[in-house]
C-alpha cells in the first residue's frame, strides 16, 4: 500500500492519508481538524467525539463506525461510504455530501445545518433521527446567558474551540439551541461562568462543554 503522512504543524493529531486501512482503530476525541484522507478505510472504529472541521475525508470507507457528538464542520465527504455507521448528536454544518452512501446508518438526534443532502445516496428529510436547519437558526436569549457565553469566550480554550461562536463573530445559536435543550438556562449561566476558571485543556467539540455542565 502507498502511505503518506505529513502532519499539519497548527494541529495536533491530524491526518494525511492515501489508500490506508485503519480498521478497527479507537479515534475517540480526535483533533481530525483540517485533515486530509483520499480512498482509506476506517471499517468498524470508534470515532465518537471527534472533531472533522475544515477536513477532507473523500472516498473513504467508514463503515460501521460510531460518530457519537462527532462534529463535520466545513468538511469534504465526498463519494465516502458511511454504510451502517451510527451518528448520535453529531453536527453536520456546511458538509459537501455528493456521492456519499448513509445506506443503513443510523441517526439519533442528528444535525445537518447549511448541507445539502440531495446529492448523498440513503439520505432523504425524512430519515428519522435527522433534524435539517437550513441556515443558523433564530434564537432569543436573555442578556444573562449572552453575558455568560461572552464570558466563557475569555477562556483560551473556549475561544479557540470555537463552540460558541461562528467564523464571523457571531453567537453560535446551533450550538447554544443544543444546550438549552439538554439543561435550564439558570445551569447554563452556572456553568459558564465557572469554565472561565477551570477549564485548563484544549477540546474540540461542544459534548466537552455537556460533559462539564453534567458534572454540576
Amino acid at each position: 500500500m502507498n502511505r503518506t503522512m505529513a502532519t499539519n504543524k497548527n494541529v495536533t493529531g491530524n491526518f494525511n492519508y492515501n489508500n490506508i486501512e485503519k480498521k478497527d482503530k479507537n479515534f475517540m476525541y480526535k483533533n481530525l481538524e483540517r485533515s486530509n484522507c483520499y480512498n482509506c478505510d476506517f471499517t468498524a472504529s470508534i470515532i465518537d467525539f471527534a472533531s472533522f472541521r475544515g477536513a477532507h475525508f473523500k472516498a473513504t470507507k467508514f463503515f460501521k463506525c460510531s460518530f457519537k457528538y462527532a462534529e463535520f464542520i466545513g468538511t469534504n465527504l465526498k463519494d465516502s461510504d458511511f454504510r451502517n455507521a451510527v451518528f448520535e448528536n453529531a453536527i453536520f454544518d456546511s458538509v459537501k455530501l455528493e456521492g456519499t452512501n448513509f445506506k443503513d446508518a443510523k441517526f439519533v438526534n442528528t444535525i445537518f445545518l447549511s448541507t445539502d443532502i440531495s446529492k448523498s445516496k440513503k439520505l432523504t428529510a425524512n430519515t428519522p433521527g435527522i433534524r435539517i436547519f437550513e441556515e443558523m437558526p433564530k434564537l432569543e436569549i436573555s442578556d444573562e446567558l449572552k453575558a455568560a457565553i461572552l464570558t466563557a469566550m475569555e477562556n483560551k480554550y473556549v475561544k479557540k474551540s470555537r463552540v460558541l461562536d461562528t467564523k464571523d463573530g457571531d453567537l453560535n445559536t446551533l450550538n447554544i439551541m443544543l444546550l438549552l435543550e439538554n439543561f435550564t438556562e439558570e445551569t447554563i449561566i452556572t456553568g459558564l461562568k465557572l469554565i472561565v476558571e477551570k477549564l485548563d485543556r484544549e477540546f474540540y467539540t461542544l459534548s466537552y462543554i455537556i460533559k462539564f455542565l453534567k458534572t454540576l
